[in-house]
């Protein structure tokens, strides 16, 4: 079992923390693990020049998203986290969500059928926290993913925390996040393993 966690956080604080907690709860299970984070990478937005559907060769662009590339590929479920930026995801990880299309251009079905799931951290306790997991959700809908989420009674739609504005330390302290999250982690695991059978 392969997982790519992702950071969509300019920062390594309370995003960083928790992606990187929930790559941990997995390699404890078994599964081997990568982590990307935007953090001081260099993504060019994309410009809809059409070469990656014309060419069917990747992005025109040759900068930091050749590792996303390369791990998506790689990996058989996705862990996405992000802060909450004006009531949804960051720039840095909504840029990198549109430059997948040179992913899906070269091979349709590159996506198909991995696992994914989300994790929203706010600064207040309702910041937008859902709206970015949908956001998140719905690009694994579009790219043929299988989105999971914690289920009924307190993780709806995936891991969502309140900082308090308190990065890493306040992630940490949010006892209702972590269990949200744990309960997200055991759904993601138990539907990988099912797609493994």
């Amino acid at each position: 079992m392969k997982i790519l966690g992702i950071s969509g956080s300019p920062r390594l604080e309370g995003t960083h923390y928790l992606v990187n907690y929930s790559l941990n709860y997995l390699k404890e299970k078994g599964a081997e693990v990568r982590y990307f984070t935007v953090h001081k990478k260099k993504i060019n937005f994309c410009r809809h020049c059409d070469f990656c559907v014309k060419k069917r060769e990747g992005c025109v662009f040759k900068d930091d998203m050749e590792d996303v590339y390369e791990a998506l590929e790689w990996a058989d479920g996705v862990i996405i986290g992000t802060p909450v930026y004006q009531g949804n995801v960051t720039g840095q990880l909504k840029t990198l969500m549109d430059r997948l299309r040179a992913l899906v251009a070269r091979n349709p079905k590159v996506l198909s059928g991995k696992v994914g799931m989300g994790i929203a951290v706010g600064g207040d306790r309702c910041g937008g926290q859902e709206i970015a997991l949908r956001t998140i959700h719905d690009f694994y809908l579009i790219n043929e993913m299988i989105p999971v989420s914690g289920g009924s009674f307190g993780a709806n739609l995936g891991a969502t925390f309140w900082s308090r504005d308190r990065g890493e330390e306040g992630v940490k302290e949010d006892e209702e996040g972590m269990r949200s999250l744990r309960k997200t982690l055991n759904r993601f695991y138990k539907t990988l393993l099912e797609k493994k059978q």
